[in-house]
Order: C-alpha cells, then structure tokens, then sequence
C-alpha cells in the first residue's frame, strides 16, 4: 500500500460500528504523557506531542501492508477495527521506570521541546498490557502556559479553554483534532504534513478566539471535534478546532 491508502483511511472519517454489549471489548487507543514532578513540560508542547504520536501510529508501516509480501503489518487489523467504530482514547500519565516500561509496549513516542507522549495500538480496553493499565489516568495536571504566537507554518489546534479540560482529556481530544485535520487534507498536503513529522501548534483559545476558529470551522476552512460527553463536557461540546494555518 502507499501513503495515500492510509490517507484514505482518515479520510473516511469515523465508522459507526455499534460498541460491543461487553465493555471490555470496547476498543481505544492507550496513550501516555510523561509528567515529571521535577521541571515538568509545559501543557501546550505535551499535548502538541500527544497529538504527534496519535498521527505517528495512523500512518506507521505497521499499520500498512508490505509491498512485497502483500502480508498486513502487525497493527493494521486492530487498527483498522478501531477507525472503524466510534474513535476513543485515554490518556494515562508516568514518570519514571513507568514511562520506561511504557516504551516496550508497541507504539509510538514523539518529543516536541522536550515533552514526550506516547500513543499505542488501538485494542479492546480489557486486554490492555498490565504495565500501561497500572498507571493513572486522573492526578498530576500541568498549569495552562502561554507559549506565543503560533508557527504561521504548521498546523493549529485550538483547544476551548472554557471548557477547563484535564491535560489527559485534552491530550485525546487533540489526537482526535489531527486525526480529522489529516483526513480533511488532501493526500499530498498531509504527504508534506507527515514530511515534518506531523508537526503542529497547539493553543488555548480565549472566547474571542474561539468564536473567530469556530467562523472558519462553519466555512469549511477548519475542522472540529465534537465529544461524545462521556467524561468531563457536555455531550457535543466542540472541544478543539484544528485550522491547517494560523
């Protein structure tokens, strides 16, 4: 397959496949933030990380299948099982020998400024490995930061900072905003985004800001998250708006 098979895939957008009446079958994508007590990273390269990672797993060889062999890499069929049903993911936090024991469970880890997340292999949440279902997904929180204006090259994610997410709830709502912004891309403008890693801005949008995103978003040049209200918002709320510049 090629990149513009596993564009195809995003571009879909989400399937709606019925969850299963067992909830430990209900499939997610595991990530974690790695939270330091000591000089702990600011909030906005985290989630920007976070976001990174999700982008990093959707477009992994593993995903694809191998020219050659015409064989499935390890993580297409959980993958695709996943993308096809309602998307979630929970964001966990480590330190420590944790967030290094969390680097040998297959996935992804990007660093931006010295934050680090990790996104992993959509699976079934009650098969989830021991070492990632041990950690916390409530408790340590990072303070909002205000990191300038952002690079008027790359990609924004712009958080609704009245909404007052948790730093793990905004982690996956920001894997969920790249996610639909690479699908909304043309496959070679999501070739050139993949081309810098995926890079992207990450920012809080004040209630002017977020009304001028959400104008964009209504005019079809920004797409928008809107959660399930499982945890923390109201069914609907718009979370995030991911615009492909400034």
């Amino acid at each position: 397959m090629s990149f513009e098979d596993l564009h195809a895939v995003l571009a879909r957008g989400y399937g709606d496949r019925p969850d299963p009446a067992d909830r430990d079958r209900v499939l997610a994508m595991p990530m974690v933030l790695h939270l330091p007590k000591i000089d702990p990273p600011a909030r906005s390269a985290v989630l920007a990380a976070a976001a990174q990672s999700v982008l990093g797993v959707c477009f992994d060889p593993r995903v694809d299948v191998d020219a050659e062999s015409g064989e499935p890499g390890p993580w297409r069929a959980n993958y695709l099982a996943w993308t096809s049903a309602r998307i979630r993911k929970v964001a966990r936090r480590a330190r420590g020998a944790q967030w290094l024991a969390a680097q040998d469970v297959p996935g992804v880890t990007v660093d931006v400024d010295g934050a680090l997340a990790r996104a992993f292999v959509p699976g079934p949440v009650g098969e989830l490995d021991p070492r990632i279902r041990k950690l916390q997904i409530g408790g340590t929180e990072l303070e909002h930061d205000e990191p300038g204006p952002p690079d008027p090259e790359l990609p924004v994610l712009w958080v609704d900072s009245r909404l007052d997410m948790t730093v793990g709830k905004a982690a996956a709502q920001v894997g969920h905003a790249a996610m639909i912004l690479a699908g909304a891309m043309s496959a070679p403008d999501a070739l050139a985004w993949a081309e810098r890693g995926f890079a992207c801005s990450v920012r809080d949008a004040d209630a002017q800001q977020w009304e001028a995103v959400r104008a964009r978003m209504n005019s079809g040049e920004a797409v928008g998250v809107r959660d399930a209200g499982f945890t923390e918002v109201a069914p609907g709320s718009t979370t995030v708006i991911a615009t492909p510049r400034p």
